[in-house]
């Protein structure tokens, strides 16, 4: 049995992953202003599946033990929702740019928590509502209505954290009669059915350059999961998951060093308003768990 007990290493390993993670995001930003963006997360998704199945192999039973799932119907729609919610983010890099699309994503932990009630039937008390409450205050400061000329494309990021919190709230679901490794199985296989079938219909010849760049986005992606699946087997997710937050300070100065985009102060505030919340959120959770495992 693996003992999670190495916080300090899990907090690197959480932080390499996020820079990992924020990279991907520049790359995809850069090639899907250039490709189409299904045509994008579809070859992304042929590497991460031959590494998802990869995985598997090394199992205990193999590919066949690893795929046998007690509720097909929940896996296939988390694998959905996540092929689903990549492209739209990646559109949201285009239309947007990383910082204003990494400060309307940073929501969707508050949305984990103000879902997780109805769909997993957990109780949500009075601490966490504040915190939701905050965090749409949040997100209204970042939006500003009523103030400037709203952007419809503001909706596509706030989209793609909805699709990501319900593709989460899925995952914590299945986990209760599947494995984390039959889950992650069925991530990338579905994934790569549906990104295929919707993105070889768009498909585009690359430059040598760009084709270049597509390998070290694929390598990337890879890395990235690797280094996550290790940040878990080391430490408790509760103690590390507050980090995650480090891939929007990774792709914010990415996009504003190397792609020219800048930090509104309605942003920077509206996104520290975020980021508290959900802070906040993670430390109660946190407190919790301890609770119950170290009763008094």
């Amino acid at each position: 049995m693996i003992q999670r007990s190495d916080t300090r290493l899990g907090i690197i390993l959480m932080t390499a992953t996020t820079f990992v993670f924020a990279l991907q995001d520049v790359i995809s930003r850069v090639l899907a202003s250039e490709y189409n963006v299904m045509m994008v997360v579809m070859i992304r998704y042929w590497f991460f599946a031959a590494f998802v199945v990869a995985i598997a192999a090394r199992k205990p039973g193999g590919v066949r033990a690893v795929a046998k799932t007690k509720q097909p119907v929940v896996q296939i729609i988390r694998g959905l929702l996540l092929s689903a919610q990549i492209n739209v983010m990646v559109l949201a890099f285009v239309l947007l740019g990383l910082v204003e699309s990494h400060a309307i994503f940073a929501s969707y932990p508050l949305i984990i928590a103000a879902l997780s009630g109805p769909i997993l039937g957990e109780k949500v008390g009075w601490p966490r509502v504040f915190a939701i409450m905050a965090g749409f205050v949040g997100i209204v400061i970042i939006l500003q209505p009523g103030v400037k000329v709203f952007s419809p494309a503001a909706i596509v990021p706030l989209v793609a954290a909805i699709g990501f919190a319900l593709y989460s709230l899925l995952t914590r679901y299945a986990g209760r009669k599947d494995t984390a490794a039959t889950s992650f199985f069925w991530t990338g296989t579905v994934g790569i059915v549906f990104s295929s079938a919707v993105g070889v219909w768009f498909w585009q010849n690359m430059t040598t350059t760009h084709y270049f760049w597509m390998a070290v986005l694929c390598v990337s992606g890879a890395l990235g999961h690797w280094l996550l699946i290790r940040t878990y087997e080391v430490a408790e997710a509760s103690a590390v998951q507050p980090f995650a937050y480090l891939q929007l300070v990774f792709a914010s100065m990415a996009g504003i060093f190397f792609l020219g985009e800048t930090l509104p102060v309605n942003v920077a505030i509206g996104v520290s308003v975020v980021i508290a919340a959900g802070l906040f959120t993670f430390w109660r959770e946190r407190r919790k768990s301890n609770a119950v495992l170290n009763p008094q």
